[in-house]
């Protein structure tokens, strides 16, 4: 062989590799196209059953798709905070993501009936509300962008309180955590001190002492350790606030139609095991706050009258703001 055949060899040497690297390439990439990567974030804690379902409903997409579609669920306001998901799925910031409903009444009333107090005060009657309040929802989110893939409520809200309460007019001053525009309107017509606090910041919110009293379920109380803070609750059973899983609508639709239904499928198992988990746990958070301190109360009867009150005023309010559109609904849901 002559020193002249020696680049011609290694050319083609080369083009052979190059050839056998595209030929490879070619094979992968169907493969890496073929997975689906989504992100959705949370606001709770991932040990809350909120975020357990979440995951579950990841695992049960992942499983049931074959790995095609990947849910990372991004818990305890790890990747927004709560008031931002929403906007980060319209965005297609986040593929998905968990909101609780009622923290978006001010951009559209029906975001948050089922935060007026003493509207819907059972599992039953939450399930009715919803069965109403979805179908509207669903346009409301579709002209957004987006679309509702499951809801489950949180336990029956009571009130947190560092000291007793016998009557509403104890709460006057008492430095009160608002989530929402609902419960930031309740502190307003107790004379409460609302401060805006969300779930991830609570504990040391109460740590050091910027909020001495708040409406919540059990679970909450639970997961923020509440008992260490504040010693009583008083079960009112004012609301059943939902938390809803939305997708932006576009990544939805790019996905085939196997793995749509794989989704959706996954979505109706999580909707029916999160009603179920939510049911437990208002039960077992009961007992765990009272196992570690927390007096856990039947309201006093001039405290449930006041509270009333302030849910006929909220209801009347509300009604004027949602217009005939809220109207339809309450009427629907009391039919």
């Amino acid at each position: 062989m002559t020193h002249l055949d020696r680049p011609a060899m290694a050319s083609a040497t080369r083009r052979a590799l190059l050839g056998a690297a595209a030929a490879a390439f070619a094979l992968a990439a169907p493969l890496a196209q073929a997975q689906t990567r989504w992100d959705l974030p949370a606001a709770y804690p991932a040990t809350n059953y909120h975020s357990v379902n979440l995951q579950a409903f990841a695992d049960d997409v992942d499983k049931a798709t074959g790995g095609k579609l990947k849910i990372t669920v991004h818990a305890n306001a790890s990747l927004f905070k709560a008031p931002e998901i929403k906007r980060a799925v319209q965005g297609g910031q986040a593929q998905a993501g968990e909101i609780l409903l009622a923290n978006f009444q001010n951009e559209w009333q029906i975001f948050g009936v089922d935060g007026l107090p003493f509207l819907a005060d059972s599992y039953d009657e939450a399930a009715k509300l919803w069965r109403v309040q979805k179908p509207v929802l669903d346009k409301k989110l579709g002209e957004q962008g987006m679309m509702v893939l499951y809801s489950v409520p949180w336990p029956p809200q009571g009130i947190y309180s560092k000291r007793p309460l016998a009557s509403a007019a104890d709460l006057r001053g008492i430095k009160w955590r608002a989530y929402s525009p609902a419960t930031a309107r309740i502190a307003e017509l107790v004379g409460a001190q609302p401060v805006t606090v969300q779930a991830a910041e609570l504990s040391q919110a109460m740590a050091t002492g910027v909020v001495e009293s708040y409406m919540s379920s059990g679970s909450t109380g639970f997961d923020t350790k509440t008992f260490e803070h504040l010693k009583f609750w008083y079960d009112t059973q004012a609301w059943l606030p939902k938390n809803a899983v939305i997708v932006n609508k576009r990544a939805f639709d790019a996905l085939d139609k196997p793995t749509q239904d794989a989704v959706m499928k996954a979505a109706a198992d999580a909707e029916t095991r999160g009603w179920a988990a939510s049911r437990r746990v208002n039960t077992e958070s009961l007992e765990r706050l009272r196992a570690n301190g927390m007096q856990i109360l039947p309201p006093p009867a001039a405290l449930q009258s006041d509270m009333a009150k302030v849910g006929d005023t909220m209801l009347k309010e509300w009604l004027e703001k949602a217009g005939p559109e809220g109207r339809a609904l309450v009427d629907a849901y009391r039919r």
